[in-house]
């Protein structure tokens, strides 16, 4: 094939191979100028480029070309980005045979839509109200508990400028009745009550644990008993010292138990290493409830609503938050309480409630500071055996044993002795054993006088020595077959069993010397 250049006189013939060049050339030149940066893309890049060192521009998908490259993706809690940079011609392949990039030449690229205002302002709150990864970090009880937490510091809010209203009011603050240094030093005979109030309460220390429900409605009832007091500091203002130094006593116990029970219920909700962001955004929410009861109650105040039912309305708020907020707290361990449930329900039914079932189950209005009744771990000698021939007739169906249960008649209870090899376990199976025992004198009784209503049937007959050993012989043949069983079905329903949760006494029975 021959061509002439027209520009030249004289012709120049080209070969097959250089016809093959011209054409590669040709639709080089053409790919290059197919796919040339759009205007805006290459203003972004010189904007990029004065930024310096350092700056990431974020660029849309479309205007993308094909001198751009992913190197990279990211996720933040379920939003996601693509990394480009920017291919360097000038500089070719590298010794490893990788094109190499532009410095500064980043660009973000995000895979989502902007998110709402609303959206936006609902994200803000729940990095300050929920614990980070939330549901997924915490236990499903969290919610309803932080529920009614909320509500409980709202009444407590609403509650506080009341209070403290009056308070002052009767110091004679409002009316000028009192020097400032008279109100003084009675407002700091009033603090200085509260904190040894709180010293002396702190010494219940292991019941915080294994009465942690029970003693935490305690303190918020205390919470209202000071708050009430300190209302009746307006029907008399002559007696605010007393009444003061009482409430302020009472509310500081009080938050005792609320500063102590604290970290075991959060513990609880915790499902990894997260316990203080639990911790820290549980209070929060309580602080935001309480200014919000603070900012209305100090938009009632200002219309002189009738403080009686005022007061009522909010205390009955108050009480009814804090004990579902109590109820709604799931614990995996087996305090007194919650065993007597689960080994109540074992006997019963054969099967071990589950966690849910447990603890919705559980009595939280005993007083923390009454003994438990009718069953009692590790008591005295004396308390539990008055007939030494009662003694005499138990102590063989125990000798395999490191405990020793019996029934006294007199007292209508149950005792579970320890000796002094006795370990967790053993503290465990008596417990168990007890309650097995009570069960058999109930029902043995039920059955002699099925019409008895006395508030204790099995107190009513009086069994014999006879009886008595008949029924320690059967309930220790009934613990050798179901304590291993009771124990496999609780921990596969997720019970923690700790003999420390029961709080048995710290008497044992030691070896004879002879």
């Amino acid at each position: 094939m021959k061509l002439k250049h027209p520009s030249n006189s004289s012709s120049q013939t080209l070969t097959s191979p250089d016809t093959r060049l011209l054409v590669r050339e040709t639709l080089r030149i053409s790919a290059n100028l197919a796919s040339a940066p759009s205007p805006s893309l290459t203003e972004n890049s010189s904007a990029t480029e004065r930024q310096g060192s350092g700056f990431v521009g974020l660029v849309e998908p479309q205007i993308l070309h094909s001198s751009l490259r992913l190197i990279c993706c990211e996720e933040i809690d379920g939003r996601r980005w693509k990394y480009f940079a920017e291919d360097n011609d000038s500089v070719g392949r590298s010794s490893i045979g990788s094109k190499q990039l532009k410095n500064n030449s980043i660009r973000v690229v995000s895979l989502q839509s902007p998110k709402a205002p609303v959206d936006e302002l609902m994200a803000f709150i729940r990095s300050y109200v929920v614990p980070e990864g939330f549901p997924d970090s915490v236990t499903p009880s969290y919610v309803p508990y932080m529920t009614w937490r909320a509500l409980k510091h709202f009444f407590g809010g609403a509650m506080g400028v009341f209070t403290t209203q009056t308070l002052l009011n009767s110091v004679g603050v409002s009316r000028n009745r009192a020097t400032p240094g008279a109100v003084a030093i009675n407002w700091i005979l009033k603090d200085g009550a509260g904190r040894v109030g709180k010293m002396l309460f702190a010494r219940q220390g292991k019941k915080f644990d294994y009465d942690l429900k029970q003693l935490r409605f305690t303190g918020d009832l205390l919470m209202e008993l000071g708050a009430a007091v300190e209302l009746a500091t307006a029907a008399v203002p002559h007696l605010f010292l007393p009444l003061a130094c009482a409430a302020n006593v009472a509310k500081n116990v009080g938050a005792v138990t609320s500063t102590s029970t604290r970290t075991p219920i959060y513990k609880a909700f915790a499902k990894g290493e997260n316990i203080g962001d639990v911790t820290a955004k549980g209070e929060c929410v309580g602080n935001i409830a309480d200014l919000m009861g603070t900012g209305l109650s100090i938009m009632m105040a200002r219309r002189n609503p009738s403080l009686v039912t005022t007061f009522a309305l909010l205390s009955c708020g108050y009480v009814m938050s804090s004990y579902q907020e109590v109820k709604s707290v799931v614990l995996h361990t087996l305090n007194r309480a919650r065993f007597t449930v689960a080994v109540e329900s074992f006997l019963n039914t054969g099967r071990v409630p589950t966690l849910q079932e447990g603890n919705s189950m559980e009595n939280i209005f005993t007083l923390p500071w009454k003994n438990h009744r009718p069953i009692v771990l590790g008591p005295r000698f004396k308390d539990a055996f008055q007939d030494p021939n009662s003694y005499l007739a138990v102590e063989p169906i125990f000798e395999k044993e490191r405990y020793i249960v019996t029934y006294s008649p007199s007292k209508g209870n149950i005792y579970a002795l320890f000796k002094d090899q006795a370990k967790s376990d053993d503290i465990l199976k008596a417990a168990f054993h007890a309650h097995v025992l009570l069960h058999i004198i109930h029902t043995s009784n039920k059955n002699q006088s099925s019409s008895s209503k006395a508030e204790h049937e099995f107190s009513v007959v009086l069994p014999t020595l006879a009886e008595l050993q008949a029924h320690t012989a059967e309930s220790y043949k009934m613990v050798s077959a179901l304590y291993g069983p009771f124990k496999n079905k609780a921990k596969e329903q997720g019970w923690v069993m700790s003999e420390s949760l029961l709080n048995p006494g710290r008497a044992r029975l030691c070896e004879l010397v002879r």
